[in-house]
């Protein structure tokens, strides 16, 4: 594989100010337990949506703010409620936050942008808190209420807000503080009808939310334990503990030697994790003294984040324990909180788990996009082993197209020649026509129109097929468009969008009761066929949905005719073209055919599986034969029209097997016959517990794949934030002799999957990093120690067990990159289970099962190009956009 290393694109990283989990334990809730979300707020005023997944951390959404830093977030959940039958209903988690600003946002989870702000005539927002969630016993007949927020404010105000019926509004002004230093500070609850803030006069005040008095006053951020004890942070960076009942202080210990920014307390109260402004966190535990009285003790600390350690989420269950914390740096850095100094700490990935890059692979044409901003590049063509011209730049800036919109961009995509560049925002889809200028090697754009129900509609997924003719448009509220693109008749080189657009119905289902509904039913991915005959989409709780293309092409029939449904009666307007002034195709007794063909529903649809999680790959298998049935002039002979049947058109479904591969987020692999509605034939023999114990340890998650089929090979090349995976899909990934006992290994235990081991892991772990082995444990809980002596180092075991490591061994650290790479190498040498080899090393290559790579970090996105078509024997080409931390940051301070 030939690789281009691009680190031009543009893609600054921005700070973390906010972070929130949807609930803080598992505790306090009656039915099944809701999912479990960590809000991360940026400084840019985008909100990432986090799902832990027992410590396979994947990010699920992203929602674009409008460049104000977000200052605070806060969950809650409306009240469960009961059916006819009795069946328990969970009540939808909301999300709210602050962005210095007099109002309190609201974020709609499906459809990622704003849904309401806060009623009320109060000042800036300067701290949020979500009331406690009210638990409803089974013997009591009283209503549960809906959970309200607080607001701190910048003039010493604290307001009350209700979310009660599915609203915001303004409730009441719960106290006042007057003085110069009056600016609430920070705020949370010490239960349902207790306020704790802390206030700039460095002084702590509790509040009674039932009738606004103040019942105490204390010198300071600030957090309640759950027997209702204080812990409060200082600018002098001491922690300070005090008595839930009578506010007198316990004990103060000195906790950092700058000022303590964030508290999170563990579950039981027994653990305490501050953040300061030098970047370190430290760990606090609650332990008896030798007369039996409980006191706190500094136990650990250490420096996590290069800049200030700005905010600070905690969850603590029996499955899963830890602390988010996030600052400057902008990594989201995951600590164990029961586990601490047992278990590794994790830096989750700065950069987006949808690329925001594309390419158009026949064109050389390399497309990204930020801000309001779409930027592309071309790359020059290498000549064999000759070097390039010195002159000539590896590559271009042939266009930069600012969109005049009033959000940024949320997704964008290039034909696969290069002549189209779709954009969307929240509000606005925009399609632009490239061409290459004659005079230099700049592109030509010209903004082509869209019909209206497309343009104002909006979108964050939008996918050309390969073959440039159909443009597939996903809303913020995930309803399907797809529009024809053609050429004008009079001027074949200018392309044009058909003015009706076809929504695609999704199948009604009964879906599982969830406290994120809406938030789960959101399409994430989409694929077309390399035929452009099928179209598949994907949501977040598993479920494909599949449409595909009836009939083949007839450049000889009208450009748009629609045929009624429930009646054959032709209409003055049935055949209409291009330049029909109807733009919509909501009317579902009409069916629009495009040039005789038109799509509906997959026949075979409702067979497809529902996967256990989401899918973060959606690719169909490139096919080495095109039907050539399908590139007929009049492809529907037999097809007449009559004076009964007007507007007669073929029924025809697609030839061939369109197989789409799909990887899940739990990293579980599948190869679907979507035309049969069933697994493929590969996929039998290569369940996903066929894919090497290597891949399944690897943390990060796959963001996106790139095919490499020829005559001779058939490979798919998967992509993280931190590795290049290959699989060798034109053969079984194990060999016949290894399957069956590789499958009764990974066998499919009680209540679990096949993904037993990784299970038995996840169990192990408390939802950061691995397990830490004995002998790398901190200085103080390491079950080993080091003596050198006479050129021999001895490991000295606490219980008594030594080993020697030999003459020459020294003890050195060596830095990250050198460790992936003897890993790799060690990966590459295992021929036993990872390749079969015919004697010679181009056999070994061409033989491999599967490889991997650590050399490229971070990586914004991966996507191929193509070289000169004639030359099958040519490796796959690809671009691999890189954005290394060290060089976000340099790229963010210059721009």
């Amino acid at each position: 594989m030939d690789v281009h290393r691009a680190r031009f694109v543009l893609y600054p990283a921005s700070a973390i100010s906010a972070l929130a989990f949807s609930r803080k334990s598992d505790s306090g809730y009656n039915g099944p337990l809701p999912s479990l979300k960590l809000a991360v707020g940026r400084a840019n005023g985008n909100v990432e949506i986090w799902n832990p997944q027992r410590g396979l951390w994947v990010q699920e959404a992203v929602f674009l703010g409008n460049g104000t830093n977000i200052d605070g977030l806060a969950w809650t959940q409306d009240p469960d409620e009961k059916d006819g039958a009795g069946q328990l209903i969970p009540g939808q988690q909301r999300l709210f936050s602050i962005a210095s600003s007099a109002s309190v946002t609201e974020w709609d989870l499906a459809a990622g942008r704003p849904k309401r702000q806060s009623t009320g005539n109060f000042s800036e927002v300067w701290c949020l808190a979500a009331q406690p969630r009210g638990i409803q016993h089974q013997d009591s007949k009283e209503e549960v209420q809906s959970q309200d927020l607080i607001a701190g404010c910048g003039d010493g105000t604290l307001v009350l807000l209700s979310t009660s019926d599915n609203d915001l509004q303004f409730k009441r002004f719960l106290a006042r503080v007057a003085g110069k230093k009056a600016r609430c500070m920070c705020i949370t609850y010490q239960n349902r009808d207790r306020v704790v803030a802390g206030f700039a006069d460095s002084m702590i005040r509790i509040y009674d939310t039932r009738n606004g008095s103040m019942l105490r006053a204390m010198s300071l951020g600030v957090q309640c334990l759950p027997n209702g004890d204080i812990v409060s942070g200082d600018s002098n960076g001491e922690v300070k503990f005090w008595d839930g009942k009578t506010y007198s202080m316990l004990q103060r210990i000195a906790g950092h030697d700058s000022d303590c920014l964030d508290l999170v307390a563990s579950n039981d109260g027994r653990t305490v994790v501050s953040g300061s402004i030098n970047g370190k966190i430290t760990i606090f535990k609650q332990t008896n003294n030798d007369n039996g009285r409980k006191q706190w003790s500094k136990i650990a600390h250490r420096r996590v984040h290069s800049g200030e350690v700005k905010a600070m989420a905690g969850f603590d269950s029996k499955a899963m324990s830890m602390v988010v914390s996030g600052g400057g740096d902008a990594v989201p850095m995951v600590t164990p909180l029961r586990e601490y100094g047992k278990e590794n700490m994790r830096a989750l990935p700065t950069l987006p788990q949808s690329p925001p890059v594309a390419s158009a692979a026949k064109a050389r044409l390399l497309v990204s996009w930020w801000e309001k901003s779409v930027f592309i590049w071309r790359l020059t063509k290498h000549t064999g082993d000759s070097a390039p011209d010195d002159q000539q730049s590896p590559r271009k800036l042939v266009a930069r197209i600012n969109l005049d919109t009033k959000t940024s961009i949320r997704c964008a995509s290039i034909s696969a020649d290069g002549k189209l560049l779709a954009a969307g925002t929240n509000e606005e889809v925009k399609l632009f026509q490239l061409q290459k200028r004659a005079e230099s090697e700049t592109l030509g754009v010209r903004k082509l129109s869209l019909p209206t129900t497309l343009a104002k509609s909006g979108a964050h997924l939008l996918k050309f097929s390969d073959n440039g003719k159909w443009l597939a448009a996903i809303s913020p509220e995930s309803e399907v468009h797809v529009a024809r693109i053609a050429s004008v008749p009079d001027r074949p080189k200018q392309l044009h969008v058909l003015s009706r657009v076809v929504e695609l119905d999704r199948p009604h289902r009964t879906l599982d009761r969830t406290a994120l509904k809406d938030f789960d039913s959101t399409i994430t991915q989409l694929a077309f066929a390399a035929d452009g005959s099928v179209l598949v989409a994907s949501d977040r709780a598993g479920y494909l949905d599949s449409w595909v293309l009836e009939g083949h092409e007839d450049a000889t029939a009208l450009a748009i005719d629609i045929a009624e449904k429930q009646s054959q009666k032709g209409s003055s307007d049935a055949g209409s073209d291009s330049d029909s002034s109807s733009d919509s195709s909501d009317d579902d007794d009409s069916t629009p055919i495009f040039y005789g063909q038109h799509w509906t529903d997959n026949p075979a649809g409702h067979l497809l599986p529902k996967l256990e999680a989401q899918p973060l790959v959606l690719t169909f298998r490139p096919q080495r034969a095109p039907d050539s049935k399908n590139g007929l002039v009049n492809g529907n002979p037999g097809v007449h029209t009559t004076r009964s049947n007007p507007h007669a058109h073929s029924h025809e479904l697609p030839h061939d097997q369109h197989r789409l591969f799909v990887m899940t987020s739990k990293h579980q692999m599948f190869e679907l016959d979507v035309l049969g509605g069933r697994l493929s034939d590969w996929s039998r023999k290569n369940p996903s517990s066929a894919l090497p114990q290597h891949f399944a340890q690897i943390r990060d998650r796959v963001m996106g794949a790139v095919w490499d089929v020829s005559e001779t090979k058939e490979r798919l090349w998967v992509y993280g934030s931190s590795f290049v995976y290959m699989l060798n899909v034109g053969g079984d990934l194990v060999d016949k002799k290894h399957a069956q006992t590789l499958i009764k290994k990974r066998r499919k235990p009680k209540g679990g999957d096949e993904h037993g081991d990784a299970r038995k892991r996840q169990r192990l772990e408390s939802g950061a990093g691995g397990k830490i082995q004995e002998t790398e444990r901190e200085a103080g809980s390491r079950g080993v120690v080091k003596r050198y002596e006479g050129g021999v180092v001895t490991k000295l075991e606490l219980n008594g067990r030594d080993t020697k490591r030999g003459d020459n061994t020294e003890d050195d650290d060596d830095d990250d990159d050198d460790i992936a790479d003897t890993h790799l190498d060690r990966i590459e040498s295992e021929g036993d289970n990872t390749v079969e080899t015919n004697g010679d090393v181009e056999g070994q290559q061409r033989d491999r099962r599967w490889w991997c790579t650590f050399k490229y970090r971070s990586i914004l996105g991966m996507v191929p190009l193509e070289g000169d078509p004639s030359d099958v024997d040519k490796p796959l080409e690809v671009v691999i956009v890189e954005r290394p931390l060290w060089d976000v940051k340099t790229a963010s301070s210059q721009d």
